[in-house]
């Protein structure tokens, strides 16, 4: 079998292998074992080639010896002859090398930015239900408690008329003015006994140490979780643009929202087949070389943006962990809380579960993409250092 069709078998069966490998249940894949993909991948094309460049090599060799030793101008035009077609098929076997190289990559890049996409949109969910302000609002403010309440109701009746004061509407849902009004109005309170007040005071200890020590932390929570969900808006507008980009080349316009909710994956893979096969067409051309090395550079160039974008979906994740953390910590730090365990509401304890719930989904299912040193390099440029 001619050289140049052994190569084309070999260049159809590798793209055909790429698809295949896009057709799969992507989403449900880790990203890891993605990029270990697709590094085997790009060793075994790069051993094919290899192995095959070496073969022209010694053929070139040979035929350098013989040019040397000929002395019939026949033979050596013969020979000059085949050894320009020898480095043009070196040439060949370069450029298409090269572009199969960016076919693997630009497959799993395709994968990788679908799972991302489902990744962010998860954590766009995560961030939206951990905690809503009315939610912290209702745990540490003590004008939320019915033991509160109950108190400010009863010293409001017996408070003395023309001493005593009452509140404004936004300063008696402030927590603490209505704290202090309220133990000013207690011990400034004639017709209440000593023992009665300390019975009052005693049924809302919980209730006023709980919120008083925890209603910072609690609003830190809140605050910084609307900040990491800006965070991620911000990741997702760029994984939207990112994809604009990835998909610019093969003339695939809609944008990935609408290509995930259409389930529109095999439609893009269809644009990039039309794309790959006017590549090959380039390649085969002699006169259309150029248009191919410029072709591959049009594929090459997202991929290079998708990396980057890894880096920055990296810090993100980080930052996410240890904002959560410490947000554990905070949870974790209410001195009195045993002491104080039937009086604290229940969604306390049920926000420190979805914290630590939180905590283990940024380790696992969010946890940033192992992709640096060596295994950058392979990804990159298709190089193994240990080769």
């Amino acid at each position: 079998m001619p050289t140049f069709i052994k190569y084309k078998l070999v260049l159809i069966l590798l793209l055909m292998s790429g698809i295949c490998a896009a057709n799969t249940n992507d989403t449900a894949k880790d990203i890891d074992i993605i990029i270990n993909e697709w590094i085997k991948e790009i060793l075994v094309v790069t051993k094919e080639y290899e192995a095959a460049n070496n073969c022209i090599i010694r053929e070139l060799s040979i035929i350098s010896k013989e040019l040397n030793k000929s002395k019939d101008i026949n033979a050596q035009v013969a020979l000059l002859i085949k050894k320009g077609s020898m480095q043009e098929q070196l040439a060949f076997n370069a450029l298409s090398e090269a572009s199969e190289i960016s076919k693997i990559r630009y497959l799993k890049g395709l994968q990788i930015i679908k799972i991302l996409y489902e990744k962010t949109l998860s954590l766009d969910h995560h961030f939206s239900s951990v905690a809503t302000f009315n939610e912290i609002n209702n745990l540490s403010n003590p004008n939320h408690y019915p033991e509160f309440t109950k108190m400010k109701d009863i010293i409001s009746s017996k408070q003395d008329k023309k001493t005593g004061f009452s509140l404004s509407g936004i300063l008696g849902d402030n927590i603490y003015t209505s704290v202090l009004h309220s133990f000013v109005s207690l011990f400034n309170n004639t017709s209440s006994t000593k023992i009665e007040k300390e019975a009052n005071l005693e049924e809302v200890e919980c209730v006023l140490d709980f919120t008083l020590r925890m209603h910072n932390d609690l609003n830190t929570i809140y605050f910084e979780t609307a900040f990491l969900k800006k965070s991620n808006d911000n990741i997702i507008e760029e994984l939207e643009q990112l994809f604009v980009d990835f998909t610019k080349p093969i003339k695939y316009r809609t944008p990935i929202e609408e290509c995930r909710n259409n389930d529109d994956w095999d439609v893009v893979r269809e644009y990039l087949n039309g794309y790959l096969e006017e590549l090959n067409k380039a390649i085969i051309d002699e006169n259309q070389r150029f248009k191919a090395h410029k072709m591959q550079i049009n594929l090459e160039f997202p991929i290079d943006r998708l990396l980057q974008f890894i880096t920055q979906y990296n810090t993100h994740i980080d930052q996410g962990a240890k904002f959560y953390e410490k947000f554990g910590i905070m949870l974790t730090s209410y001195e009195n809380e045993q002491q104080c365990a039937s009086k604290i509401p229940l969604a306390y304890n049920t926000l420190k579960q979805n914290i630590q719930t939180s905590i283990e989904k940024f380790n696992n299912a969010y946890k940033p993409v192992e992709i640096n040193g060596s295994k950058m390099k392979q990804v990159l440029y298709g190089i193994n250092e240990y080769d």
